[in-house]
C-alpha cells in the first residue's frame, strides 16, 4: 500500500519524514528467514503494527509465534530509531487481544533526550546481520555487555547464558529438529523458496549463507542450502548460546520476546559481537523440551542466539528489505475529520 500525499503535520506527532525513517529503520530487524512479516498504519497521530499472514512459514511456524517474535523485533527496532529522532514511544501491546493480528498501538511523545549509546544502538541497526558462520569464543578483549540480563527483564523475558557443558544437548536438539524435518516436503519447499536464491523483497541470498565447510562447523545452526560466504574463522564454532524465555506462552509474550532479542543483537553488535539467532530448536516439541531442560527456571523457550567473534571483518552480504510503500501506509481513522 503506498502512502497518501498528505504530509502530517501535528507537531505533537513526527512529521511525515521522521515516520518514514523510523519505520524504515525498524524493517531492518531479523525476522524469520527475512520474511519481513509486518504491516505499518499510521492515522491521526497513531501508528499500529500488524502481522502480515501473507508472510507466514506455514510450515516452519504454523503457530506464527515466530512470525509475531519477528513483529516485536521490528517494534524494539522502531523504539531505537524514534529515541534518537528525540521522540518517545508509548506502546500497548495486542490492544484487541491475544489471537489477533493487531500486535501494537503506538501514540508519540517528543520528550526523548538521546544520549550517545543511543546513537550507537542507531548505528548497530545499520550493521547488525545475522551471521551463520563459526564463530570464535567471547573473551575478555570482546566480554558479553554485563547489563543483558536487566535489559531482557525489561521485557519481562528471562535470559540464560548457556555453557559449553550445554553444547551437546544443543547438538541433540538440532539433530532430532533436522531429522523430522528431512523428508518433510513441504519444510523443505518452503526453506529453499526463502533461503539459497535472490528474491527482490525477503528471502536470504546465497552469499549470505555459509558454504558447507563452514556450515558443517557450526553443529546447532539450521540446515540451510549451501552458500557462497566462505569467510570467517577456520575452526569449529565455538560461539557462547543464549536463551530467551518466558513464564507463559501467547502473542504478548512472544512480542516481547522479540523486542527483547532485538535489544540484545543490537547491544551485542555495538560491543563488537557478531550474532545469529537460532529459531529451529523451538519450532518442534522435542527440541523445545530439551532447550527447556537447560534453563534453571524451567519456562518457556523462544529463542536462541549465537554470539562470538569472527576473524574476518567481511560481513556477510545484507538480506534484501521490502520497498517501504509496501509495508507502511498514511490514512485517516473511519470518522476523523
Amino acid at each position: 500500500m503506498r502512502c497518501t500525499e498528505e504530509a502530517i503535520v501535528d507537531s505533537t506527532t513526527p512529521d511525515e519524514i521522521a515516520l518514514r525513517i523510523a519505520v524504515d529503520l525498524a524493517c531492518r530487524a531479523p525476522s524469520v528467514h527475512n520474511s519481513q512479516p509486518w504491516q505499518w498504519k499510521y492515522a491521526d497521530g497513531q501508528l499500529d503494527l500488524y502481522t502480515d499472514s501473507g508472510r507466514l512459514l506455514a510450515s516452519a511456524d504454523p503457530s506464527g509465534r515466530q512470525m509475531v517474535i519477528s513483529c516485536g523485533a521490528a517494534l524494539n527496532h522502531l523504539q531505537t530509531a524514534l529515541t534518537a529522532l528525540k521522540w518517545s514511544a508509548g506502546i500497548q501491546r495486542v490492544p484487541e487481544g491475544p489471537h489477533s493480528g493487531h500486535l501494537a498501538t503506538i501514540r508519540f511523545r517528543h520528550d526523548a533526550r538521546p544520549q550517545s549509546h543511543d546513537f550507537d544502538l542507531l548505528a548497530a541497526i545499520r550493521h547488525r546481520h545475522s551471521d551463520r558462520r563459526p564463530f570464535g569464543p567471547v573473551s575478555v578483549k570482546t566480554p558479553l555487555p554485563s547489563h543483558l540480563d536487566d535489559l531482557v527483564q525489561r521485557y519481562g523475558v528471562h535470559l540464560t547464558v548457556l555453557g559449553q557443558h550445554a553444547r551437546p544437548s544443543l547438538a541433540e536438539a538440532t539433530e532430532i529438529t533436522a531429522a523430522a524435518r528431512k523428508y518433510d516436503s513441504a519444510y523443505q519447499t518452503e526453506l529453499h523458496w526463502w533461503a539459497g536464491h535472490s528474491l527482490p523483497q525477503g528471502g536470504i541470498p546465497a552469499d549470505a549463507l555459509a558454504t558447507a565447510d563452514n556450515r558443517d562447523r557450526v553443529d546447532i545452526g539450521r540446515r540451510f542450502p549451501v552458500g557462497r560466504d566462505n569467510s570467517g574463522t577456520t575452526g569449529i564454532d565455538r560461539s557462547t548460546v543464549l536463551v530467551l524465555s518466558s513464564d507463559t506462552d501467547g502473542r504478548g509474550e512472544w512480542l516481547r520476546t522479540g523486542e527483547a532479542l532485538s535489544a540484545l543483537l543490537l547491544e551485542a553488535t555495538v560491543a563488537g559481537l557478531s550474532t545469529c539467532p537460532l529459531t529451529h530448536m523451538t519450532e518442534l516439541r522435542q527440541g523445545r523440551d530439551i532447550i527447556r531442560g537447560l534453563i534453571p527456571d524451567r519456562g518457556v523457550p523462544q529463542a536462541l542466539v549465537r554470539v562470538g567473534i569472527t576473524e574476518k571483518k567481511s560481513p556477510p552480504r545484507q538480506t534484501p528489505r521490502r520497498p517501504l510503500d509496501s509495508v507502511f501506509s498514511i490514512g485517516h481513522r473511519h470518522g476523523a475529520r
